[in-house]
């Protein structure tokens, strides 16, 4: 009897104290988190010196095209468009001269999937401005839609293209047009499903031979488990399957590839550079464009990756000690917990160490 109270006294003094170390892990980690600002609600497309400075003359219309569909197959999980891929990619459009309008499989008003997490100030103006608005709650039907009026299409992430994209005709149509026709196509994220079913005009697929990035196997299955039976395919398989030169990156950073007139990004964080791509692609040199502080913390995040802690540490004093720009702490914060839920403590630890860094440095 005694033994069995001994051991239990044993076992609640560890709970104990383990709930301990986690409520003390757990506001420190807090306490690396910068308070949010809430003026960047209010933020306006006139408050942005990239769109309200060096206004660029108007050179031709680019179109951009959204799901329709609200929620993932049969499942109750909603989905949409993301928000922050059309937003950034609207703005990099107009501010190098291009009018843009906005388009989907079924027109009118599409779902919308906005993480609070990742808005930043152009995500936020895009909110707020009534133009950009009224367009995307008045989407043109693709089947409406006249593709000689555009010089590029460009495919806007959200987990519903995965149904929507693929199989519509109007889709297959324009992209193998503006393909063959040495127009831009553009696809960020889950963006290019739009591409897995084009047969160019000679009956090859256009994958076939093609240098692509897109959302990853790894990067779906980390946080939807279940996403080969939720989904009618996994993207990086379908490309894949279809011939493509698969380019991963690392999981939720930047990779863009550029094969011809044909330009793909893995993820959200990759949209800016898909869309200056595509200008460049267009001949025209793009607008010069102030750096995003998360943009900053994808940097550091490769540094990591590629040269380690100490890399990584350099380039975050260099940044908000030297240079005195803003470096997103809580992307790099973000992945730290990405590296636990892989099981890759080394990382999450490193990359915690790297984000109380950063705090010191703003700090000092």
């Amino acid at each position: 009897m005694f033994k069995k109270y001994r051991v239990l006294k044993w076992v609640l003094v560890f709970l104990g104290s383990t709930l301990m170390i986690l409520l003390v892990f757990g506001l420190w980690f807090k306490s690396l988190i910068p308070p949010r600002n809430p003026a960047l609600e209010q933020t306006l497309a006139q408050d942005l010196p990239y769109l309200s400075e060096n206004i660029q003359p108007k050179r031709g219309k680019i179109l951009t095209i959204v799901t329709s569909t609200p929620t993932m197959g049969d499942t109750d999980k909603t989905t949409g468009y993301e928000l922050s891929e059309l937003a950034r990619a609207y703005y990099v459009f107009e501010a190098n001269g291009y009018e843009v309008d906005i388009a989907s499989p079924l027109g009118g008003k599409p779902p919308v999937v906005i993480d609070d997490e990742d808005m930043g100030p152009f995500d936020y103006a895009f909110l707020n401005d009534t133009a950009a608005q009224r367009k995307t709650s008045n989407t043109l039907a693709i089947a409406s839609v006249n593709a000689e009026d555009y010089d590029a299409v460009f495919f806007v992430g959200g987990k519903g293209a995965m149904y929507d994209f693929p199989d519509n005709r109007e889709i297959q149509n324009i992209v193998r047009q503006y393909y063959e026709s040495n127009k831009v196509v553009g696809a960020v994220c889950h963006g290019p499903a739009a591409l897995v079913h084009v047969n160019l005009t000679n009956g090859t697929p256009l994958l076939k031979d093609k240098e692509v990035s897109g959302f990853t196997n790894d990067e779906e299955l980390l946080l939807i488990s279940d996403a080969r039976d939720i989904f009618p395919f996994l993207l990086q398989d379908k490309m894949q399957a279809q011939g493509a030169n698969f380019n991963a990156g690392e999981m939720y950073l930047e990779k863009v590839s550029h094969d011809q007139n044909l330009i793909t990004g893995q993820n959200p964080w990759s949209t800016w550079e898909v869309a200056e791509k595509m200008i460049q692609q267009l001949g025209v040199t793009p607008k010069p464009r102030k750096i995003t502080d998360e943009e900053n913390a994808i940097k550091v995040l490769v540094a990591y990756h590629t040269g380690g802690k100490k890399q990584a540490k350099e380039m975050i004093a260099s940044m908000l000690l030297k240079e005195k720009i803003p470096m997103n702490r809580v992307l790099i914060a973000k992945h730290s917990i990405v590296a636990a839920m892989r099981g890759r403590m080394g990382d999450f630890y490193n990359m915690l160490a790297l984000v109380s860094y950063a705090k010191k440095c703003t700090e000092d």
